[in-house]
């Protein structure tokens, strides 16, 4: 005999009328808006690890039996790097591959740049960057398969075996030359590291994954309890009409997980459809290449299988008193309270937290799975807060929306607790990035560069006669600075005036250092540079979406509440209760556990980046105190937008209050 489960399911769903229909599409929402930031965010995360890969080639991996010299070089421009590889053939060995990018390995002369450096070319004045490559006629194009991004500074350069520029000279060996100067005879373009400028990309977005995927898994598993009371309803009337409970529980997974997957599929057809916007997005060096975007069909379907599976088993978690006692909760009987144990589980949790952070350098990893840890004893802990905030409020309300309000988060805490929860986890990457944002920057070189030379007056002759003839205002003094040269040989070189002067003095000196560039502060800080763009970049985008997410978790479960409350509200309405007074009591049913648990996570933020700026020496941006309050001021204000657009459903349900309350 064929199981009536999917047949009936499709009936009671046809015939759920409007508002299920309604709600139908609220979780659909839910769902496409968790699948869409999930596979945003494993997008910035994949395509991070590819753009950092395809960097790789540029750092030479020696081989005894090499066929080429290649040489590492950075130089900056208006303080943005230019990566600067060098190639030569070495005699009588065998012919080399092509780089990556390049038709063929370039020959002695030939110059091959990026898109984005041949524009920077055509519009600086020679003298403050084309005069520091090889004069051509023309130069060649870097294709994508070498590039990390379309914005990326590149040039390759194909140089005689004796060229200075590929000389042992240009094997950097100083203070600041990690990752940023090498050499070494080659014979192909693979085993390299990662560029410094990319790195640390991947693990930086994967900071980003740990802070905002449990809040959007939260917004994806309160899809699956929209409705809740309704199908409570209806299917403890079955349960007491004779239905089994796996066969209630298998409705229920059925009609979750259609509803999820649709709603998955719209989030998924949406970040296909974003995917040229998406890329225009900058990030480290840059936007990106669409297809370093593209997560591929595997894990987009796995994306969307997860968020419709998450949805259902959410949907299935709320049917255990259906299952057990259907006569009560037909009746409504059943107060929904909440247990000591979670606080103390939520006391554990921080115990443990401040214990393995204390005096460890916390790796990325740890870092990202102790901020989940937090987010899930945070979740466990919240609706233990509100109905503790409903009973103490109820105590002691003058008003009667307060005490409606009251009454409301103590019987139903874990539905509260979803409509804020969204912001109240948002509070803590708004104090983490806010007030903790990191002061980190370059060298302190001020106006001064470092020119790698020879001893002797010589070097300081000929800076003071390159700069002359270049038009450079400029002093110029023996290095007797290790701690600007780095420990190497050279002289010191101020240049008053601004980036133009300071590139037009890194153009005329570049002969000088026969095989080693001039460098300023951006090279010597050039690790802790791109450490605090990314951190800034991070911070910025977790804020945008974190702030995106809770607004959304918030209308969406607020919409949700009222189309469950139906029936309450419709006898409110029918004592006599103004429907202003329904309205105000929601308001002050979210702004209560808001102010207090929204305020807790983001006293913790701010904690955690006070120990994360500790542990790095830097300081605390003075400035992130307003920014802090601007943040929650706007998220706040964001939330209660979101709720105050189900007012119209509101009005709609209670319209007819007998009817409702039927």
């Amino acid at each position: 005999m064929r199981s009536p489960v999917l047949p009936l399911t499709w009936h009671l769903a046809r015939s759920s009328g409007r508002r299920g229909l309604q709600s139908h599409l609220l979780a659909a929402a839910a769902a496409a808006v968790g699948a869409l930031v999930l596979l945003v965010l494993l997008a910035a995360y994949l395509g991070s690890g590819v753009r950092a890969d395809r960097t790789a080639w540029r750092t030479p991996g020696p081989d005894r039996h090499g066929t080429a010299v290649q040489a590492l070089a950075t130089t900056h421009v208006r303080h943005e790097p230019v990566t600067v590889v060098s190639l030569a053939r070495l005699p009588g060995r065998k012919p080399t591959p092509a780089p990556p990018g390049l038709p063929a390995f370039p020959r002695e002369g030939e110059v091959y740049v990026s898109p984005a450096l041949a524009e920077l070319l055509r519009k600086l004045p020679a003298g403050q960057l084309a005069d520091r490559l090889p004069k051509v006629s023309s130069y060649g194009t870097i294709g994508a398969a070498g590039l990390a991004s379309p914005d990326e500074l590149l040039a390759v350069v194909g140089r005689a075996a004796t060229d200075p520029a590929v000389s042992k000279a240009a094997d950097g060996e100083g203070l600041w030359d990690e990752g940023l100067t090498a050499r070494a005879v080659v014979s192909g373009f693979s085993g390299g590291e990662r560029s410094v400028f990319t790195a640390g990309d991947q693990q930086t977005v994967l900071l980003g994954v740990g802070l905002l995927a449990v809040p959007v898994v939260v917004l994806a598993a309160a899809a699956g309890r929209l409705g809740a009371a309704r199908r409570e309803q209806r299917l403890a009337a079955l349960r007491l009409a004779g239905a089994t409970p796996r066969q209630i529980l298998a409705m229920t997974a059925a009609e979750a997980a259609a509803v999820g997957a649709t709603g998955a599929l719209a989030g998924a057809l949406a970040y296909c459809a974003l995917l040229p916007a998406l890329a225009r997005i900058p990030y480290g060096i840059g936007t990106w290449y669409a297809g370093e975007l593209w997560v591929g069909l595997p894990w987009l379907a796995a994306v969307v299988a997860g968020v419709a599976g998450l949805i259902a088993v959410s949907a299935v978690s709320m049917l255990r008193q259906v299952a057990a006692t259907p006569l009560g909760v037909a009746q409504q009987a059943s107060p929904r309270r909440t247990r000591l144990i979670r606080l103390l589980l939520f006391a554990a949790v921080l115990v443990y937290i401040r214990h393995s952070a204390h005096g460890s350098d916390l790796t990325t990893g740890q870092m990202v799975g102790s901020v989940v840890l937090f987010y899930g004893a945070f979740w466990l802990f919240g609706p233990w807060v509100v109905d503790r905030l409903g009973r103490i409020a109820g105590r002691f309300a003058r008003r009667p929306a307060t005490l409606l309000a009251a009454r409301r988060l103590s019987d139903d805490p874990r539905g509260a607790w979803r409509t804020v929860s969204g912001l109240v986890l948002a509070g803590f990457v708004a104090g983490f990035f806010t007030v903790g944002h990191l002061a980190v920057g370059g060298v302190d070189f001020g106006d001064r560069m470092a020119v790698p030379a020879a001893k002797g007056a010589t070097a300081v002759t000929e800076a003071r006669t390159l700069l002359r003839k270049a038009g450079v205002t400029a002093t110029v003094s023996a290095g007797d600075d290790d701690f600007l040269l780095g420990g190497a040989d050279g002289v010191i070189v101020r240049v008053p005036g601004g980036p133009e002067q300071t590139d037009a003095a890194l153009t005329a000196l570049q002969p000088l250092g026969a095989g080693r560039l001039p460098y300023t502060g951006d090279y010597a800080g050039a690790q802790d540079i791109t450490a605090g763009g990314l951190l800034a970049g991070l911070g910025t985008a977790a804020l945008a979406v974190g702030f995106l997410v809770a607004t959304a978790s918030a209308g969406l479960t607020a919409a949700a509440n009222v189309l469950d409350r139906r029936r309450v509200y419709g006898l409110l309405r029918l004592s006599g209760t103004p429907l202003r007074m329904l309205d105000r009591a929601r308001v002050r049913e979210t702004a209560l556990p808001l102010v207090v648990l929204a305020g807790g996570t983001t006293m913790t933020g701010v904690y955690a980046a006070y120990q994360f700026n500790k542990a790095a020496e830097s300081t605390i941006s003075t400035s992130g105190t307003v920014q802090l309050a601007v943040c929650l001021a706007v998220g706040t204000l964001a939330m209660f937008a979101a709720i105050a657009g189900s007012r119209p459903l509101l009005r709609a349900v209670t319209a007819d209050p007998a009817q409702s309350a039927d």
